[in-house]
């Protein structure tokens, strides 16, 4: 049966439609493949050292150590699925004893797993890996000093990370946040910037350390941000840098920066005045509630306001490649008591107060979490026990049910497709591919653990279920 609608307009018709399908790719790319960072700490730039990460690190082990001796107090803490469960007549010896005895598909239903998996891996994580992001922070972090005192401490800063990056003591990820580009602040931010780059760089014989990131904080015109690409680049000419080394990160701190004066988000305008430099955005909690007027009792991460930016952050930038990163918990788990010779009432002071404080941050990341918000900030090292506690949790507790549910999925939609059957849920697909993306991600889940749901990590990393049917397909 012939059509009535000739060859040549057809062309010309989709030659248009390929224009416009291609030019919107090139906008909404999808996600990246490389590893997002589950945190950044921040420290203040006066305090940083070469092996910072590994102190900070030893401290949240002491912490974790200190105030959730065992899996069972730690799984009850946090409130993890089955942890009150257990009998409380038994000891630790007893229950574990128990627990390794039993199958794996018994362990799945007793009450202790949870608790024990996500202990383990914290403990696991916290002696390899306790920080994967760290920056070294000239804004609040630091305060306003004089130009001397500043001047010098970006460079004994720049010189402590060169040292690092020779003695391999730096955490994967690692940065600086400058003051904003303001009216009152770009001097200043320029002037640490230029001093800590040129620094660091030869200090170091020309290199940068791996996933460096300069951080602009309260970013509210595109300005701000394509001025800071225009001194990268005059850095990048002077120091000999390869063009488009230097990348940065904002902040979405301000009313202005989730909409503008003629009520639009501007967000992804301020990605495009980076020229591609800009590869993630992390919110500042409690600027952002200060600008709209909270007091500072009720600033908190899961704020309704957060929420609303969360969610516009989110809208904005999908599926575009830029990272995205909620705040941080201003509640630090350390006791009020302190020195060697406590009493019994002193430490259980100091226990319920930790306790209380890792509960409050573990439900804040688990509310990032559960809004796709998968990278947070910790202010403290006593903090990190309760980010790895709520992420791998937030993971595990559903992972054979994703299990199950993707290799059945996979199954059906194979099916339908050799028989010709419509097959059209594939977003339900890709919600269950994206949490192995995750989990994978946060070290919650091992690969070996993926590779059970069938598929492979190639088609696990092509970050598309669409992409896997079609491969199956051929």
């Amino acid at each position: 049966m012939s059509t009535s609608i000739s060859t040549i307009k057809k062309k010309q018709l989709f030659d248009k439609l390929k224009k416009a399908n291609t030019d919107f790719q090139k906008i909404y790319p999808g996600d990246r493949s490389d590893r997002q960072p589950v945190h950044t700490v921040y420290g203040g730039a006066n305090l940083f050292k070469q092996d910072s990460a590994k102190i900070l690190g030893g401290r949240a082990l002491e912490s974790f150590n200190t105030y959730a001796p065992d899996f069972i107090s730690f799984g009850k803490i946090f409130g993890l699925e089955g942890a009150h469960e257990i009998s409380s007549k038994k000891s630790i010896s007893e229950v574990l004893k128990a627990y390794h005895k039993l199958s794996v598909e018994e362990k799945k239903k007793h009450p202790a797993r949870l608790s024990y998996e996500v202990y383990e891996k914290v403990i696991k994580k916290l002696q390899s890996e306790a920080i994967e992001d760290f920056r070294i922070d000239f804004e609040d972090g630091y305060g306003n000093r004089s130009n001397e005192e500043e001047d010098q401490t970006a460079r004994e800063a720049a010189l402590e990370v060169a040292k690092g990056m020779k003695k391999k003591s730096l955490p994967p990820f690692i940065g600086i946040r400058i003051k904003p580009f303001t009216e009152e602040m770009k001097e200043r931010g320029l002037r640490t910037l230029d001093i800590f780059v040129t620094t660091l760089v030869k200090s170091s014989g020309g290199k940068l350390p791996d996933n460096f990131i300069v951080m602009l904080p309260k970013v509210t015109i595109p300005e701000q941000v394509s001025t800071l690409v225009g001194f990268f680049e005059i850095l990048e000419s002077q120091l000999k840098l390869k063009k488009g080394t230097l990348k940065m990160e904002m902040m979405v701190e301000t009313t202005q920066s989730i909409m503008d004066d003629m009520g639009i988000n501007p967000l992804l305008r301020f990605i495009r005045a980076s020229k591609g430099r800009c590869i993630a955005t992390h919110f500042g909690t409690y600027d952002y509630t200060a600008s709209c007027s909270i007091t500072a009792r009720y600033q908190e991460m899961n704020h309704p306001v957060c929420d609303f930016a969360h969610h516009m952050t989110k809208v904005a930038l999908a599926h575009t490649g830029i990272w995205l990163s909620d705040g941080a918990t201003n509640t630090m788990p350390i006791g009020p008591n302190r020195g060697a010779s406590l009493t019994k009432k002193q430490k259980d002071e100091n226990a319920k107060t930790v306790h209380r404080a890792w509960k409050k941050g573990y439900d804040h990341i688990r509310h990032s979490l559960w809004n796709g918000f998968y990278q947070g900030w910790d202010l403290n090292p006593a903090q990190l026990p309760m980010r790895y506690a709520a992420v791998f949790a937030f993971f595990l507790e559903s992972y054979d049910d994703a299990v199950e549910r993707l290799k059945t999925f996979v199954e059906k939609a194979a099916r339908a497709t050799l028989i010709g059957d419509v097959f059209d849920d594939a977003a339900t697909g890709q919600g269950l591919l994206n949490y192995f993306l995750r989990a994978l991600n946060s070290g919650a889940i091992t690969e070996e653990e993926v590779l059970v749901t069938g598929l492979t990590l190639d088609e696990i990393r092509s970050r598309s279920f669409k992409k896997i049917l079609e491969n199956r397909k051929k």
